[in-house]
């Protein structure tokens, strides 16, 4: 089962950070068609989130067809969104997580951590990058000053 994490200080939805994160995790391999989501309740239990903020994204999810509302039962998986690239048993996959316990060994913060990945996916990928929801944009380079 997910578990949700709203930021409060993000600047984004508490609606649009849960569809985030559920992409996220279909992306990741951690959801799984027919897996069935945590109910409104359980959600705003954990977040202290409205349970309508909650049903909001889960009718957003609806919409683009990654979940089904089963009146009675919940609310289901119907579709994955991961790809071999991206599935746990992933070269790249493997590679990033040995990257990331290399960083921690060498003292890195969590945060440090996602500032010096920021900056080189804006290098790497310098258009277009879209920006999970628990993440802000860190620029790779300081914007030129307005005169």
């Amino acid at each position: 089962m997910v578990v949700f994490r709203i930021e409060r200080r993000s600047g984004l939805p508490a609606y649009l950070q849960i569809v985030h994160q559920v992409e996220q995790a279909l992306r990741m391999g951690a959801l799984a068609e027919g897996d069935k989501l945590p109910t409104a309740a359980q959600v705003a239990a954990t977040t202290k989130v409205n349970p309508n903020t909650t049903l909001k994204a889960y009718r957003e999810l609806e919409r683009s067809g990654l979940v089904e509302v089963r009146q009675g039962s919940g609310t289901f998986i119907t579709r994955t969104l991961a790809t071999s690239r991206t599935a746990p048993e992933s070269p790249v996959r493997a590679r990033l997580g040995e990257w990331m316990r290399e960083a921690r060994e060498h003292g890195l913060t969590a945060q440090e951590v996602t500032s010096l990945f920021d900056t080189v996916l804006g290098e790497q990928y310098p258009a277009g990058v879209m920006r999970p929801a628990h993440t802000p944009a860190v620029p790779a380079t300081p914007p030129p000053p307005t005169t």
